[in-house]
């Protein structure tokens, strides 16, 4: 497997301008709560949050692509600002596709982070793909890099970090706001 900060494939990454992420696994750990009266409740990680938002001012967009359908996962994509989002969707593959034609991005140009077999066809679609620590572990083969985090647990941010640097925003974003180098941050 591809994982940690050292193996984060910078050279693939350059020129990346979406990232499209699973939900279950991905922006959680995989958990779904049920309520008594069958309402799903969701754990989304803040620093992964404060990831994507990092990237989107870098100038890279975040995307959505969900097997299920929530109003959890509309209300928190909503709340990132994130403006593509496709739940209910069984065939990725496809849908990874027609994201892309209407987010007017090549598929050249899009990471695809999941964590399971049905991730598999978009991720094949992309020009990369990365999974959490502990995605699948069939998925974890395939993908051009894995997380040393968890789904849920840091793994989108430590991806977000990779493709700012990749596509020299991180001075823009981190530094200059925030006083923040990549070596102190684990890179």
């Amino acid at each position: 497997m591809k994982q940690s900060y050292t193996t984060f494939p910078m050279n693939e990454a350059k020129g990346i301008r979406m990232l499209i992420l699973d939900v279950d696994g991905v922006m959680t750990a995989g958990d779904i709560f049920l309520t008594d009266q069958g309402e799903q409740i969701k754990a989304f990680n803040v620093r992964d949050g404060h990831g994507i938002k990092l990237l989107q001012r870098s100038g890279i967009e975040v995307a959505v692509l969900t097997g299920r359908t929530s109003q959890v996962v509309e209300h928190r994509c909503r709340e990132l600002g994130i403006q593509h989002v496709i739940q209910g969707c069984l065939r990725k593959g496809d849908s990874v596709q027609e994201l892309c034609e209407k987010a007017g991005v090549q598929r050249s140009e899009c990471a695809y982070m999941g964590d399971d077999v049905i991730d598999l066809p978009a991720m094949a679609y992309c020009h990369l793909s990365f999974a959490p620590a502990d995605a699948y572990i069939a998925v974890a083969k395939k993908v051009d890099w894995v997380s040393g985090f968890a789904g849920g647990a840091g793994a989108i941010r430590q991806a977000c970090e990779g493709l700012m640097i990749a596509n020299e925003a991180w001075d823009q974003v981190m530094t200059r706001t925030y006083g923040v180098f990549p070596h102190e941050s684990g890179w």
